[in-house]
This record gives structure tokens, sequence and C-alpha cells, in this order.
């Protein structure tokens, strides 16, 4: 597994720290992945061919 370094808005940290206080995810790495992975799946599953990307919101 590799390490990237990013900046995430203090907001969105928080969201995240909720989802491992309330145990859906173990940890904020494992919730990042997820989210990812979510990401990657949905480019694969059509949304690309509309040629909007909604993961991109803020």
């Amino acid at each position: 597994m590799e390490r990237v370094t990013l900046r995430i808005p203090k907001q969105q940290i928080e969201e995240v720290e909720q989802l491992v206080e309330t145990g859906e995810f173990p940890n904020r790495s494992e919730a990042i992945r997820s989210a990812v992975r979510e990401m990657i799946n949905e480019q694969y599953d059509g949304h690309e061919q509309s040629g909007k990307r909604n993961w991109a919101k803020v």
C-alpha cells in the first residue's frame, strides 16, 4: 500500500471522524479508501459516459 498526503477541509474530516466513532469504519484511512473505491466504481458504472463527474462536488 502507498501513502498519500492530502488536504481535506476540517468539516469533512470531522464528518469522517464521526463515521469512525459510530463504528461505520475502523479508522480514517479505511473511510477514505472506501470513498475512493466508491468514486472509482461509479466511474465504471457508466457515469463517466454522461460527461459529468458527480464525485467532484463539494
